[in-house]
Order: C-alpha cells, then structure tokens, then sequence
C-alpha cells in the first residue's frame, strides 16, 4: 500500500530549525510516553461496516494512522461489527478498499469485533460474578422513563437487586435463546443518580436473533457498542482510542469497562473534533434515499463525499491529506468550505497532471489556405510547470474544433479571442485570422472560416507582431468523441443545505452531460488517469463507466478558485 507521509503545514514559510507547534493529541501522547504510561503507540481505526465513509472518517483515519506513523507504532483496522441489523459485507470491503486508497497499512491488522464476542461475553459473566451488572426484564419504555433527565436522577430497575446466581443463570438463558427479542437485557450496575446519564446502568448485551455477517447464527446476543467498544481496544493493546467529540461523554463508562473486567493497560480515550464540511450530503439515510430515488447513481456518485464519490470524481489521496491537515485537529467544532478541499486537489494536480486538449462544447474551424489533405504533427509541452513531463505530438490539420464560446461574431469591448477580422494563436500552432462565417437557418454559427500565418509555426510570429488571444483547439480528422460529465456540487449552495419541508436542496445543474472531442491520446486514457483539460478544468477517467477506447471523464474541478490560504 502506498505510504501515508504525515503532512506538516504548520511547518509551512517557517525557517529550518523553527519549534512546530504540536496539535493536543501529539501532547498527550507525548507525555504518556515520558510518563511511562505506555512504551508504544498503537492505534486503531474502527469503523461500523453499516454504510461507506464519507470525508469526514477520512479525517479519523489519516490522523490515527499518522499518529501510529510518527511514533513508530502500529496501526489497526478493526471492524465494530456488534449490530447485525445494519451491517453487510458490501460495506466492509468499500471500507477495506477506502483505507487502504488513502495510504493507512493495517499490514496484518485486520480484526472484526465479532472475533471477539466470547471474550466479551466472559467480560460481561465477570461484571456478574463482581456484583456490577444485572439481567433486567424492563421494557426499553421503562428504561427510558426510569432513567431520569439531566437535572433529575433515575430510578433504580426492581430487578437491580437479583442475585449473582439468578443472574448468571438468566444471562446464560439469554445466550441459549430462551428469550424473545426486547424480553430481557443485560445492564451494568453503575449509579443510578450519576450526573452523567450514560453511566445510570447502560444496556451492555441485549438480546437480538439476526443472523450475523460473521458469525452466522453463532449468538443471539449482542454487546452494545459502549460496552464492546473498550473491551476491544483493550483486547488489541490499543493506547490511545481517539475519537469524536460525540463520545467525551462516554468516556467515563469507556473507562469503567476496562477497569471492571479488570484489562491491564487500558487504552486511554481521547476526543477531537469532527471534520464537516458546509452543504454536502453525508447522512446514510439522506444517502440512502438519493440512492433509491435514482438521482445519483450509487453511494459512489461522484456529486457525493463519499471517500469512493470522491476517488471515482478523481481526488487524489494526497489531496484529501492536505484538506484534512489544513484542517486542522483541535477541540474546537469548525466547517469547512468546500473550495478548501477543490483548492488542495488542484494543488496536488497543478504539477502533476498532463495538460491536454478537448473541446465540450465545439465549433467547427476551417482554416482556408491550409493545405488539403495534410496532418502535421506538432510538439506540445505536457505540463509547462514540469518539464519532467516531457511532452508529447499532438495532429493539426486544416479542419478544427474549438470552443463555442472562443468566437463572437459581435464581441464586447476587451474581448481578445476569435472574431471577424481578429488574429488569435492557436495553443502551439498558428497565428490564424476570421475571415468569414456559416450559419444554420436559425442563426447558429456552424463553421468559422479563418486564414494561417505559415511562418507562425509552434505560436510565434516571426516578424515579433504580437497577438492577445491564445485559444486551444482539437484536429477533427483525428479527434476522438468523448461523453464527459460536468459535476457541481448536488445541494444548491444558494438556497442551503435543506428547504422547509425538511428535504434536501438539490441543485439541478449538479450533473451536466455533454458530448465533446478531445485529442486522440485522450482516447486511451485508462480509468483513474487524471488529466488537466486546458481552460476547462481537471479531468479524470471515470473508474466505474470507462471501457478500453472510450473513456468517459469526470470534471474534478474547475481551474478557477475563489479560496486563498490564510
């Protein structure tokens, strides 16, 4: 897999031998490590397989793996499989192939928490056998009604008292399925009066006859997720569990578990914030109904993302390192803008990618006095900011393509491109000037009829006249035709994430399909390849739809960027 190098952009214009600041995590990790609290770093990334990841677990992979990375640690990936309602192994391996795209090597670290599930019940008969958690016959209505509010304590379960032997026998009832779905569960014996309401007896098993992805029919009972959760990272000798915001709150009961089933070294929970980014659908159900409504075409749409949405629109891994670290990991809840994340892949891009030719929307250009019959080859740079590029022959001929928006047969003021009696350079070709037009009988120009400077070769006029407009172009003779989908984002920015009947606003220009024609080594572009189309953007292969000699492309972005680093 390809290494995932932590990105460091607070070293960014500062001069060698400048303190970098370290973010809260690297601090605590670096005082339990001078502390001798733990003697390694090993973390972990643990994923519920009910859905794919979207931009936002991207942030908790790269930092957990980063943070293993730079300690020289170890890094797992482990599946939080504890509720077969919602888990399918479709979404295990989109998350499989996911981490592994953005650069995070579990190596031979892959574990799935229903690996784990008799060791969790042995952690659930010791509680038991400690006096620490009861079977309770309460409906999920009274546990919810006795649990108490925030400024009121709840109200002990009438069964809170049974005894270890009951208990034992109840529970192992509950494993043999003696008991319908709901008709009893298992709960820690905490402090009903507890401030903290997760702490007032949490459900730790209860009992659910589904048929596992993993286990098959093995168990009929399930740990819950805050009861499974630290066990496994106990189980697997993680130091330091990091995770949202959303669980700070549960760390005190993260804590409990470990320390009651009595693990040595237990892992130490640390919370940071999540990574949302403004006006984008990340929601499983919101997706889920996009889905089946057929307005995109799978969680991998490339308007969606979706870590696949956006490998399958063509972002790079690296790109979407750079918007996590830019980012940021802190406490703080922020959001951030879209063009931040279109800012680091053309950042990533901008060197990279070969620029080439095509034309979305074309109009045809005859150039009158050029020789019949005849193709030239030309040389063509394929990436003027990187000559390691090296460069490439491109066919002209006396029949082109150009954008339909490169000619005015009225121009405004300032308007330096093609029009009537106006010279213009062809991108690496000829000068060439209008000397006339065709139209359809609705008014439409067909053909632009133009006349070339023989001694202008290569886009230089050899007598030093100089020209203001530089447009790019394709031969037809030799283009090939291509389908390329020009994608926004799918709410509409304007009006907001959701209208006032709750449901999404969807942008209906989100997905443009046209037909264009590109230069005939775009042809053989193979799925994935990424390319910058010159004036229209950065462009990738579409990994799911393209076929050998018919690609279909991708828009990634646009050229233009309205975001500035700060």
């Amino acid at each position: 897999m390809e290494e995932n190098k932590k990105l460091e952009p607070e070293k960014a214009g500062k001069e060698e031998g400048t303190p970098v600041s370290r973010h809260f995590i690297e601090q605590f990790i670096d005082k339990d490590l001078a502390d001798g609290v733990y003697s390694h770093v090993q973390t972990r990334f643990p994923p519920e397989p009910n859905g794919y990841l979207h931009i936002g677990h991207a942030k908790s992979i790269l930092l957990n793996y980063g943070m293993a990375q730079e300690y020289g640690g170890k890094f797992n990936l482990r599946f939080d499989d504890t509720n077969p309602t919602k888990e399918k192994t479709e979404f295990v391996e989109s998350i499989k192939e996911d981490v592994a795209w953005l650069g995070a090597d579990w190596e031979d670290r892959l574990f799935f928490a229903s690996n784990y599930f008799q060791q969790m019940y042995e952690c659930a008969v010791l509680l038991i056998k400690k006096g620490k958690a009861f079977v309770c016959d309460l409906t999920a209505e009274e546990i919810r009604e006795t649990r108490g509010t925030l400024t009121e304590p709840g109200t002990n379960s009438p069964y809170r008292d049974r005894s270890v032997e009951e208990n034992l026998q109840l529970f192992e009832n509950m494993k043999n399925g003696m008991y319908a779905d709901g008709e009893k569960v298992l709960r820690a014996k905490i402090d009903m009066a507890s401030p903290n309401i997760n702490m007032r007896d949490p459900i730790i098993y209860r009992v659910a006859h589904m048929t596992h992805h993993n286990t098959g029919d093995a168990w009929c009972i399930y740990p819950m997720y805050d009861f499974a959760h630290p066990i496994e990272d106990a189980i697997e000798h993680i130091t330091h569990s990091l995770c949202t915001l959303e669980f700070e709150d549960h760390r005190p009961l993260y804590d409990w578990v470990v320390r009651e089933c009595e693990f040595e070294e237990p892992p130490r929970q640390i919370e940071f914030a999540k990574l949302y980014l403004k006006n984008v659908v990340t929601g499983k159900r919101y997706i889920k109904k996009l889905v089946e409504n057929g307005i995109v075409d799978g969680w991998d749409d490339p308007r969606l993302v979706s870590i696949s949405g956006l490998r399958r629109r063509g972002y790079t891994p690296e790109s979407i390192k750079m918007f996590v670290e830019l980012s940021g990991i802190s406490k703080a809840q922020s959001t951030a803008e879209m063009p931040l994340l279109e800012y680091c892949v053309r950042e990533d891009l901008k060197t990279k990618a070969r620029r080439m030719m095509a034309v979305l929307d074309p109009v045809k250009l005859v150039i009158d006095n050029y020789p019949e019959g005849q193709t030239e080859m030309l040389d063509v740079p394929n990436n003027t900011e990187n000559e390691e590029l090296g460069s490439r022959q491109v066919p002209f001929g006396r029949e082109l393509y150009i954008e339909r928006e490169d000619f005015m047969e009225v121009p405004p003021k300032k308007y330096f491109r093609l029009f009537p009696g106006n010279e213009v350079r062809l991108m690496n070709a000829y000068f060439v000037t209008c000397t006339g037009l065709e139209k359809d009988e609705d008014g439409n120009v067909t053909v632009i009829h133009c006349s070339y400077d023989p001694a202008s070769r290569g886009g230089n006029s050899p007598d030093g006249r100089k020209v203001k407009g530089t447009i790019h172009w394709v031969a037809a003779e030799t283009a090939k035709q291509v389908t390329v989908r020009l994608y926004e984002n799918i709410i509409d920015e304007e009006k907001g994430m959701f209208a006032e009947d709750g449901s999404l606003n969807l942008n209906p220009k989100s997905l443009v399909e046209v037909q264009g024609f590109v230069e005939p080594a775009l042809g053989n572009a193979e799925a994935g390849d990424r390319f910058q189309f010159v004036r229209n953007g950065y462009f990738c292969a579409d990994i799911k739809d393209s076929v050998p000699g018919q690609p279909v492309f991708n828009r990634i972005v646009g050229l233009k960027s309205s975001f500035k680093l700060p």
